[in-house]
């Protein structure tokens, strides 16, 4: 990756909103990049608002804030309502189709929609729809390895739910296939 990722992850607390940006920036640190990450919860936290911004960069970073996302993964409709004008010209967005009924209407916009319910289902846990959503931006950018968000998923669930650690992944692995599949092929 040439590019900084300047990502905001978007929805309801209780979706994996910060477990995802968390594992992001783990494997991020991993690969052996700089990174921030940075969560935030509406005043109601589990049914509230969730998001966190995670920058990763080769380059020391100045600010873990991120105003104008150049990637964001948006898990439920008023995510997309709300941070849709932000996005950054050109940027990526993973929608969750499973409960975003509409694309973002901006045409300067790459979109990949990813039915993360379904996904997260058929991986085993429909908790994981998160991890489902953040296979998709690790394949279509390569912030990092998969190794790496391997390593970084098997440290933050090994003393709590180790038997989901291979949900979580498969998850991911859905993920990217889906990404993999919406990326043009080369010229």
């Amino acid at each position: 990756m040439t590019d900084d990722l300047e990502l905001l992850i978007a929805g309801f607390g209780g979706q994996g909103i910060l477990f995802a940006g968390e594992a992001l920036a783990r494997a991020a640190l991993i690969d052996g990049k700089h990174t921030t990450w940075l969560p935030a919860y509406g005043p109601e936290q589990r049914g509230g608002t969730a998001t966190c911004a995670v920058v990763v960069s080769d380059e020391t970073i100045g600010s873990p804030v991120v105003a104008d996302p150049a990637q964001a993964i948006i898990m439920n409709q008023p995510s997309l309502e709300r941070f849709e004008s932000a996005i950054r010209s050109q940027g990526l967005v993973i929608v969750n189709t499973s409960m975003v009924p509409r694309a973002p209407q901006r045409p300067d916009v790459r979109v990949i929609p990813v039915d993360a319910q379904a996904e997260a289902e058929a991986a085993g846990s429909a908790k994981s729809a998160n991890m489902v959503v953040l296979g998709a931006l690790i394949e279509a950018t390569g912030v990092v390895t998969w190794d790496a968000l391997e390593q970084a998923v098997s440290e933050m669930l090994e003393s709590k739910r180790k038997d989901l650690i291979e949900v979580n992944l498969e998850a991911a692995r859905r993920g990217a296939r889906i990404a993999a599949e919406s990326i043009p092929p080369p010229a």
